[in-house]
């Protein structure tokens, strides 16, 4: 169990950029602990997460005074792409988000329920294109895991 001066120190790592495995070392403890915590404690999850948000939001804060100078964005841009690569990484020509591959899956359903005559027929449909949204999901989860494990050393 975490004590409130460890919360609030892991709570300011994050707010500065640190990462969850960089705040658990820190205050030394597990990554679980700090999970398992935030599961028990809705305000300690609340709490990470505007810790996290906050530090984005002065990334982006930052980035939008430093526009004004041309020697400065590039640094603001680069942390960016590399805390948030999901909303601001660069990726290869001809890939969409996750989000887009959900997106078009429920399309795809949607467009397919109006031919598919048997409501159980139409719901073993729903039930496998949430099945493939979940598993690309999924392993895009563990891509950037392993991909953010690497920038942490």
């Amino acid at each position: 169990m975490l004590d409130d001066v460890k919360r609030r120190e892991i709570c300011a790592i994050l707010a500065i950029g640190g990462s969850r495995t960089m705040a658990a070392c820190y205050v030394g403890c597990s990554l679980d602990t700090i999970a398992r915590t935030a599961l028990r404690d809705p305000a300690f999850a609340d709490q990470i997460r505007k810790a996290t948000v906050g530090c984005e939001l002065l990334f982006l804060r930052n980035l939008q005074s430093a526009a004004q100078d041309t020697r400065r964005w590039r640094a603001v841009a680069w942390a960016l792409e590399r805390f948030y690569p999901d909303r601001y990484g660069r990726r290869p020509p001809r890939t969409i988000t996750y989000r887009q591959l959900r997106q078009g899956l429920r399309q795809v359903g949607a467009g397919l329920m109006s031919d598919i005559p048997s409501a159980a027929d139409r719901q073993r449909v729903i039930d496998r294109l949430d099945q493939m949204a979940r598993t690309a999901c999924r392993r895009g989860e563990q891509t950037r895991r392993r991909l953010k494990r690497l920038l942490e050393k």
